[in-house]
């Protein structure tokens, strides 16, 4: 193994080609940095200076050991210097519902990345219920949520309607048990539906539960299903269900908030709150592609 300490000595006496100032350069004694050379000499095996009356020269092999020196040299400095940046790296813990993450990403959180790259930012998706539980759980430091309730400890962006919506001419709401797709557990909508669904309304049968939008519009075009959708994701495919008129629950409109972590806000976390606030319009109303 060659040793940095022993290779560093080497450098110094290949530059300066005299022991006397290479020791002085790396403030040893002479014969300690002799010692050096040939411990170094005895781990490759192969002499590595020539010594006459002017000083030092390099032997063949003293060329080639330098080349590799100055690179080992390079890499020891660039690894200290990469952990010393590691420890002093902040990490931010973001959670965004799943279902909202590309417009988040498009909107401003890749913006935020391009920006601060001496910040490591670490996001999660889930259902805004389960990151509402893991921001309590110390799991976060700042998340974005969808609540149909007015946030008391957060902090509204704006409001997000969704409709009961059908394929467009399509038979799935006119059945007598109404195919469903919804959100998982634990996603506000999902549990609106049922908290609003009445003895008198129709049966309901769910066919299908993702955290993914796309998916449950595929099963609204394809006629399997209806599913509550957020107004931007409506198309021409589709068509819009009055609850009363087909006996579905009401839904209400939902509030989406920043929620914080108080025990771990930071100068950083705020930059990236005050960059989610400037994209509010962006988040609202652009839809996905």
């Amino acid at each position: 193994m060659l040793k940095i300490e022993l290779l560093e000595s080497f450098i110094a006496v290949a530059e300066n080609g005299n022991l006397s100032k290479a020791a002085e350069q790396i403030c040893r004694t002479q014969s300690a940095l002799s010692l050096q050379i040939k411990k170094l000499e005895e781990s490759v095996g192969q002499p590595l200076l020539i010594r006459d009356n002017k000083g030092v020269t390099l032997t063949e092999s003293g060329v080639t050991l330098l080349n590799y020196a100055y690179k080992m040299m390079q890499l020891n400095s660039q690894a200290l210097d990469d952990l010393k940046d590691s420890q002093n790296r902040e990490i931010i813990r973001l959670g965004v519902p799943t279902d909202y993450i590309k417009r988040y990403l498009s909107s401003c959180l890749l913006e935020f990345i391009r920006e601060f790259t001496r910040i490591e930012l670490v996001i999660d998706t889930d259902v805004s219920g389960n990151l509402y539980k893991r921001l309590k759980q110390g799991e976060f430091d700042v998340i974005v949520a969808t609540h149909w309730q007015t946030p008391a400890n957060g902090e509204l962006l704006f409001e997000r309607r969704f409709h009961w919506v059908a394929a467009k001419n399509g038979n799935a709401h006119k059945r007598s048990t109404i195919p469903m797709a919804l959100y998982p557990e634990n996603c506000p909508i999902r549990a609106q539906v049922f908290a609003n669904h009445q003895l008198t309304m129709r049966s309901i049968n769910v066919l299908l539960s993702t955290p993914s939008p796309q998916a449950l519009c595929m099963a609204v075009e394809n006629d399997l299903t209806i599913a509550p959708v957020a107004e931007f994701r409506i198309n021409d495919k589709m068509q819009i269900l009055d609850p009363v008129e087909h006996g579905l629950p009401i839904l209400p409109v939902f509030n989406e908030a920043l929620y914080l972590n108080p025990d771990t806000q930071t100068d950083a976390t705020q930059q990236l709150i005050t960059l989610i606030k400037a994209n509010v319009e962006n988040l609202a109303e652009v839809a996905d592609s």
